[in-house]
Order: structure tokens, then sequence, then C-alpha cells
């Protein structure tokens, strides 16, 4: 089929059931490989550097250190810069998916996901896309940010930095679409499009796609809208 190495994969969960389960899936696609299991937040951590992985699938919740702080400490660590985190859950709770955004995943899925779907999802990530349906992030941010509490880590004034290109090409990024569809809309070429994109998130500091979405609901880019 192709010469290309395979996409490296490492799984962070504290059940050795969970974990072998994931294996077999990941394993079955000759385009993908397991190269480690991590069944706490440090050793998801420690192995991420250890294997190099291309995606770090990860639990939420773990002892001695939790599925957010260990995406945290990935995303943050500049040798790292290229492993992307895509988190896996039963418990579906705003809080949790909003902050593991947050804290730089690509992507979430439930853990209930067939076989063939995990596997594209990896695939996504690995490329680095975000795995995010537009409706369903929109709902969670609006949820998110019209809570109590609630705040937001950037504010308008970000945007600044951006040309005015950029920051139309991060707005379509907000609303789902793809680099072909965004080069289609703009009638700029793919690699025009994803380079404004890519700008976008080194201006802003964002580690992919998915951290961009969030900066433009925070800055108020793109307003959600409930329904």
């Amino acid at each position: 089929m192709t010469d290309l190495a395979p996409i490296r994969v490492l799984l962070a969960d504290d059940q050795a059931l969970v974990r072998a389960g994931f294996r077999v899936l990941v394993d079955s696609a000759p385009d993908l490989e397991v190269v480690g299991e991590a069944h706490t937040g440090h050793e998801a951590v420690r192995l991420a550097r250890a294997t190099r992985a291309d995606v770090v699938l990860m639990d939420i919740r773990m002892p001695e250190m939790d599925g957010l702080a260990a995406t945290q400490a990935i995303t943050s660590d500049a040798d790292l810069a290229a492993v992307r985190v895509l988190v896996l859950t039963t418990f579906e709770i705003d809080e949790y998916l909003f902050a593991a955004l947050r804290a730089g995943a690509s992507g979430f899925l439930g853990k209930g996901v067939e076989a063939g779907e995990l596997q594209d999802a990896i695939r996504v990530v690995a490329r680095g896309d975000a795995l995010l349906s537009p409706v369903a992030t929109k709902g969670l941010i609006a949820r998110f940010l019209s809570a109590p509490g609630a705040r937001a880590d950037h504010a308008p004034d970000d945007l600044a930095v951006l040309t005015d290109r950029e920051r139309e090409v991060m707005t379509l990024v907000a609303y789902g679409l793809t680099n072909d569809e965004i080069a289609d809309r703009l009638g700029i070429s793919r690699m025009t499009a994803k380079t404004h994109a890519n700008r976008a998130m080194i201006k802003l500091g964002a580690h992919d796609r998915a951290q961009l979405v969030v900066i433009a609901y925070e800055t108020g880019l793109v307003r959600p809208r409930a329904g």
C-alpha cells in the first residue's frame, strides 16, 4: 500500500482491559502501531517522550496525574510539539471536554467508539487536523462560556496580531471547514489556506486547530448560538 512508517500510538488508561481492547483496534490497521501503554498520567508523559508517539489516546480520569494535566504537560513541552492528544472518555461532562481542548487536546471521542471511527480519528489528528464536530463544539463552548463564573483565557485584543485574511481563515476553521473548503470559499489554494491557519496558530500560541477554535469563541470572533 505504502512505504510510509505507521502512525505511532500511545495508549493511556488506568484500566488494563480498556488498553487491551484499544490495542486490538489500533493494531488491526496496517498504518497504525501501538508503541506503549501507560496506566497513569505521569507514565503517559514519560512514555510520550520515550516512544516519540505521534498520537496519545488519553483517558481523563487516571491516578497520580489525570489526563487533563498529562495533556497539558505534553502539549506545552516544546520537545513534544509534534505529539497529538486524542481524549477518550466515558465521562461526557462539558467541563472536562472543554478543559481537554484548552489543555491542547486535538479532539475527543467516547470509549464506545467503533474500530473504524477510532482508526480514522487517529489519522485525522496525526496529520494535524482537529477532530471536532462543529455542531457539538459550538454547543459545548456556548454552554461553558455562559456558565456562572466561566472565564475566557483570551480577549478580543489578542486578535490584533492577525492579518485580515488570517482572521477570516480562523473564522472558517471555527465553523468547522477543512482547508479544501476554506480554499473554495475564499478562492485561494489549499496550501494558502493552511498557511494562513498555521500563522494564526503560531501568533496566538495555539497548539493546533482545536485550540484555534476555542480561541475564536473565547475572543468573540465567532459567537456561539444556542441550539
